[in-house]
């Protein structure tokens, strides 16, 4: 098993060598323009249009959430577009943060991860913009990345 290596600095310029996936958690609703998405965004180009791409076509594929799309943006980099939150906006059920669709989408990154021998690189997930809580993350990240031997790095701003 693994441990969750803590990292100050920019989640979408990992720090290890060989394949690396950066995972993030994107809204049920095909809304992307706030949070660390803007990141990903500057950085590369093709996890927004195809995430967008994935939201129009919904009705042919497996969007909602607990899903999780790969997309290619380096020959040794990946973006997954992990669908973790309902809508984007606290409502009477709470913060948009799904704990649930977390862990599934995680399952599937670990799995990913090791099809591909590659590390796992993340900002605080779901708790952002989500309204999630690190203490009620974390432990789903050990239990699906870490549990899988997969190495996980956290990423925190340092600006």
């Amino acid at each position: 098993m693994s441990e969750i290596a803590y990292l100050k600095g920019d989640a979408t310029q990992p720090h290890a060598s060989g394949v690396k996936i950066v995972a993030h958690v994107c809204n049920d609703l095909g809304g992307w323009g706030k949070g660390f998405v803007l990141a990903v965004s500057k950085r590369w180009e093709k996890p927004e249009r195809a995430y967008r791409d994935w939201h129009r076509h919904r009705a042919d594929n497996d969007f909602g959430l607990g899903a999780v799309q790969f997309v290619q943006v380096e020959k040794y980099v990946w973006v997954a577009n992990m669908v973790g939150q309902r809508g984007m906006k606290t409502g009477s059920r709470g913060p948009p943060v799904r704990y649930e669709a977390i862990r599934k989408c995680l399952a599937a990154v670990a799995q990913k991860a090791q099809e591909l021998s590659a590390s796992v690189h993340v900002p605080r997930i779901g708790c952002g913009l989500a309204g999630g809580k690190w203490n009620e993350v974390e432990p789903l990240v050990a239990e699906t990345l870490c549990a899988a031997d997969v190495d996980v790095s956290v990423y925190d701003s340092d600006g």
